[in-house]
């Protein structure tokens, strides 16, 4: 057996994810969505070792099964932003003026991804060995190791030239946003953050209406890894919204003004509803998915039903260690919603176990559409805790936060177990990988927070739209205060926009599938309405070029696009946590 969880794999993996995750979170509150991992890191490790090697500081050469537990580290670290993990942060310091003390806030993001790994464990064997569920994330970082680690020289080559791309596309994003956004008197010039036309609409220029082109290669990138369907999407919903609706309600009065932050708290309502409605209908349409994850539950407890115990495999995860991490880390994780966000005792008590139950669904959905049902579990659980404690906003944020990371970090793991299983990996060592992930996350996620956003009150602005934490937040007041307190038309358009969000989503389910790409993405419109236009505009035009290089040149965009762009992100990102720093140290103005 080829080495695996190495020390070199735990340290660099560390590494690579602490860096995934500073650029996952600067990506996030700029477009709402957390960027992949495991496809980026392993070709960073892969580039990272060649070069060790060529300067003699690492003899031997990183295996195909060491990067592949390099990479779940990294992924565990990686992830922290996701999951409704800063969704909720943010939304929580939206709604409350209280910030909890750094130290305890990464333990709560720790023990909540920790729980997410041990639930991840007994649901294995059935998800990824028997149903053999395509997990296609994991498949795919599956073929890139083998297309890198080849045993001739086009592994070698393959991996050079999506190294190279990845290389060259960093350092073309870290320029521009140095260009664009270090200030100060001995800076020859600067790039504009921005370029509006000379055009009115209703009597205002395109740039009031959020409608101009941001020079954010960070959107155009994120545009580049979604879907066709989500990127142009995204244009209608930001067409309709910026161009068609946000003129009509100031017409009305509805509105008291232009620009990004008078539109988007009324917008809010129906983007966030569109989101909400597609999420719980397309979970309720997975029903089979959910009773075969409750069915597998209970065949694990004591009275379940059983079948032959299969001989012991070293290289697989115990049996004993769900049990054991669930009982050791729930009291920790009901003590600190008690602690951080007062939520009462009981209802902890409620809490997590729903949570483990919801983590177990979201394993089994991802594994079947590569997509992690958060919006559809994290209001289920607001409106739980909506109903046990009324009022209390914070908790029923940070209580969704614990279904959200749970969740996530179940399905993150069981996406990498899938790559293991497809190369003959130790699913043992990758448990152990990414609870080594989870630490580095948690370390990093919460003081890169700190950085990036000193002053919580720039959320939900131009710069740092933030739409999921928006939509968190909303959700929230809602099913703590009720609809009720919002103003008629919001309640109108709320429930129109639930029932969009049910028709979009049936829609998807039930068309067959070459009208599939026509139908528009319910996620691409919730979250048009929520984030500025130019956003909207910026990841279309990257969602189209990656299209049309798919269409035209399918073995180019296979070797470029997600190097590329995840090397445009990794650039932009941080080189802005870069400046974040240089600003705060007084060497460069705001």
């Amino acid at each position: 057996m080829q080495p695996q969880l190495t020390t070199r794999a735990i340290v660099v993996g560390m590494l690579i994810g602490a860096v995934m995750c500073l650029s996952n979170i600067y990506v996030f509150f700029k477009t709402g969505w957390s960027m992949g991992v495991t496809l980026t890191a392993c070709i960073l490790a892969w580039a990272a070792f060649k070069g060790l090697n060529a300067a003699g500081v690492s003899k031997a050469p990183l295996g195909m099964l060491e990067n592949n537990a390099l990479t779940t580290v990294a992924s565990g670290a990686g992830y922290m932003t996701g999951g409704g993990n800063m969704a909720a942060f943010g939304a929580l310091l939206m709604v409350t003026t209280v910030r909890p003390p750094s130290v305890p806030l990464i333990a709560w993001f720790a023990v909540i991804a920790a729980l997410g790994v041990f639930a991840a464990i007994p649901i294995k064997r059935q998800l990824i060995d028997e149903e053999k569920l395509p997990f296609p994330t994991g498949t795919a970082t599956a073929e890139t190791l083998r297309s890198i680690h080849g045993e001739d020289a086009g592994g070698d080559v393959e991996g050079s030239k999506k190294a190279k791309a990845l290389a060259w596309a960093a350092g073309f994003g870290a320029l521009v946003a140095f260009f664009r956004d270090a200030k100060a008197p001995w800076m020859p010039f600067n790039l504009p953050s921005a370029i509006s036309l000379p055009v009115t609409l209703a009597g205002h220029a395109l740039k009031d209406w959020t409608l101009l082109l941001k020079t954010e290669v960070v959107l155009f990138a994120a545009g580049a890894l979604m879907s066709f369907r989500t990127g142009w999407s995204l244009l209608l919903g930001g067409g309709l919204t910026y161009a068609v609706l946000a003129p009509a309600l100031l017409a009305n009065g509805a509105i008291t003004g232009t620009g990004y932050k008078a539109i988007v708290a009324w917008t809010l309502w129906p983007g966030a509803a569109v989101l909400v409605g597609s999420g719980l209908t397309t979970f309720a349409l997975d029903y089979k998915s959910v009773l075969k994850s409750l069915s597998g539950l209970t065949a694990m407890l004591p009275w379940g039903k059983k079948t032959a115990a299969p001989v012991e495999d070293p290289e697989e995860c115990p049996g004993w260690w769900f049990p054991v991490g669930f009982l050791a880390l729930s009291p920790v994780v009901i003590f600190l919603m008690g602690w951080l966000f007062q939520i009462p005792f009981w209802a902890g008590l409620i809490a997590v176990p729903l949570a483990v139950l919801m983590g177990f669904i979201a394993a089994r959905v991802t594994g079947e559409t590569d997509v992690t049902p958060t919006k559809a579990l994290g209001p289920v659980t607001q409106l739980i805790f909506g109903i046990i404690t009324p009022g209390n906003i914070s908790g029923n944020i940070m209580s969704a936060n614990v279904t959200g990371g749970i969740g996530l970090h179940s399905a993150d793991l069981l996406t990498t177990l899938k790559t293991g299983k497809l190369l003959g990996a130790s699913a043992r060592q990758q448990a152990r990988a990414q609870l080594f992930g989870v630490l580095a996350g948690a370390a990093v996620v919460v003081p890169a927070f700190n950085l990036i956003i000193p002053d919580p009150s720039v959320l939900g602005g131009d710069d740092w739209p933030a739409p999921s934490c928006l939509v968190w937040a909303g959700v929230s007041k809602a099913f703590s205060n009720g609809i009720g307190a919002l103003p008629e038309s919001a309640r109108l358009a709320v429930f129109v926009g639930l029932a969009l969000g049910v028709v979009l989503a049936l829609m998807e389910r039930l068309s067959p599938k070459h009208l599939k790409a026509w139908i528009p993405s319910p996620s691409g419109l919730g979250i048009a309405m929520v984030i500025p236009g130019s956003n909207a505009v910026a990841m279309f035009i990257g969602s189209a070029v990656a299209e049309w290089m798919r269409k035209k040149r399918p073995l180019l965009a296979e070797r470029l696009v997600v190097p590329v762009s995840s090397g445009l992100i990794a650039g932009e990102s941080l080189m802005g946590i870069l400046l974040a720093l240089l600003m705060f140290a007084g060497l460069l103005s705001r």
